[in-house]
Order: structure tokens, then C-alpha cells, then sequence
């Protein structure tokens, strides 16, 4: 069974800035490995790491922000090209989803088929969390895509999230690749019963 997302909780780590771009999210040049394993250490790498490696001021090298899942984002998150490589290193990376003001259509995609659940709040709350999660690092978040709400300290503000990728993630319907070997033998059945011939086994 594939995971269902209904609440999630933990605590975020504050990313500001807005129309970030999947470039910027994960760099071309490390998008050569044949699969995704692995590219959560390339998470943000060159703004994270200078030519030489060496650390750089960034909110993911924070040690007050270590072990958040939660990651904050503004407008326009995940611009630019299509590569399904930025979704995979934020949630390799450690997070377990993304609240942001907006999304990029074909991240917003990519996101939802592995299971990293983005949703919107509306700008005046988004900017109250950004704040709260600055004043207070350990704060705990709580994403609840049952009900449709992010809860935090005392408040809760109303989330927005396409309501097809909401039942899918709530379902555990979100991955259709992982669904369609999950029915292998329903498969098989239905495929017998079609009227052709088939090849010797």
C-alpha cells in the first residue's frame, strides 16, 4: 500500500524568496546519476556550498533548523524547466512536504506523483508562519490535509491544495506507476479475459 498523507507534522526550516526556480533547487550538472538516489546532499548546492565546499549563510545549513521536514517556501516555487530531479532531492533531502504561497504547474505535478504533498496559504498567513517559524525554530507545524488546515502555535489557517491531488495523497492513490504494479494480478485477470491471442508462456 502506498503511504497515506493525512496530517503531517514537524518542524520547517524558512526558504524566502519567490519564483524559485528548479535550477536553483537541484543544479544541472548533478542530474547525471541514473537514478534519484542521492541527491538530497545536491539540495540548493550552490547556494549552500561556495567552489571549494566549503559552507555557505543558508537556512538548510542552520544547525537551529536540522531535522526540519517541513520546508517554507514564497510565490512561484519550482519555476523554470520541467526536471522531475527537484522534487526528488528536496524530499531526499529529508522533507515531507512544502507550504509555499504557489507552485510551478509541473513541479506542483512531480511533487504529488512521489508523494511530497504541496499546499498554499494565503500570503497574510504565510507571512504570520514564516515569522513564527524565525522567532521559534522548534515550533511544530501540522499540515492536515483532511481538513484542510495548517495549525501552528494558536492558530489555524485554512490550506489550499488541488482537491484531485489532495484524494490522491489522502488515499494513497497519489503514485499511478506504483498503483498499476500494485495490481499485477487484477491485471493479469482482465488481460486474460481479453480477445486476443496471446503468445505462448
Amino acid at each position: 500500500m502506498l503511504e497515506k498523507f493525512t496530517v503531517i507534522k514537524g518542524r520547517a526550516v524558512p526558504l524566502r524568496g519567490e519564483d524559485i526556480d528548479t535550477d536553483r533547487i537541484i543544479p544541472a550538472r548533478f542530474m547525471k546519476s541514473v537514478t534519484f538516489e542521492g541527491l538530497g546532499q545536491y539540495l540548493f548546492y550552490d547556494e549552500r556550498f561556495d567552489e571549494k565546499g566549503n559552507p555557505k549563510p543558508h537556512p538548510l545549513n542552520d544547525p537551529r533548523y536540522q531535522g526540519a521536514t517541513i520546508l517554507l517556501v514564497e510565490a512561484g516555487f519550482g519555476s523554470g524547466s520541467s526536471r522531475e530531479h527537484a522534487p526528488q532531492a528536496i524530499k531526499r533531502a529529508g522533507f515531507r512536504a512544502i507550504i509555499g504561497e504557489s507552485f510551478a504547474e509541473i513541479f506542483f505535478g512531480n511533487a504529488t506523483a512521489i508523494g511530497l504533498p504541496c499546499v498554499s496559504l494565503a500570503p497574510e498567513d504565510l507571512a504570520v508562519l514564516f515569522q513564527a517559524v524565525e522567532q521559534d525554530p522548534n515550533l511544530e507545524v501540522e499540515i492536515d490535509l483532511v481538513n484542510k488546515e495548517v495549525r501552528f502555535g494558536d492558530r489555524v489557517a485554512p490550506l489550499f491544495i488541488r482537491e484531485e491531488a489532495r484524494e490522491a495523497l489522502t488515499e494513497g492513490l497519489w503514485d499511478p506507476i506504483g498503483e498499476l504494479l500494485q495490481a499485477g494480478e487484477l491485471l493479469d485477470q482482465f488481460d486474460r479475459k481479453l480477445p486476443y491471442p496471446r503468445r505462448a508462456e
